[in-house]
């Protein structure tokens, strides 16, 4: 799988409910609609620590790379869906 993503999961695995693993899952969530043009209200990354928000970074980055579907990303999406659900 894709380190930043691997980085991404980890960090919902350690605390699935709180704030920064919601915050982080939402991005994750909205860059899989293009069409609703990625829109996520910035103002939720204050709920992340420095390291958390440079997480987030790289996570816009693949984005911006077209790295935002295929294998690894629903891979890495079905895993984050499971811990936030509790599942």
């Amino acid at each position: 799988m894709n380190p930043v993503l691997d980085e991404v999961v980890a960090e919902l695995a350690a605390a699935p409910q709180s704030a920064a693993a919601l915050t982080l899952y939402a991005l994750v969530s909205t860059l899989e609609f293009e069409r609703a043009g990625y829109l996520f209200k910035l103002a939720k990354l204050r709920d992340l620590t420095a390291a958390q928000r440079q997480l987030a970074y790289r996570l816009i980055e693949m984005m911006a790379a077209g790295q935002n579907h295929g294998a690894d990303w629903q891979a890495a999406k079905a895993r984050m869906d499971g811990l936030v659900r509790g599942a």
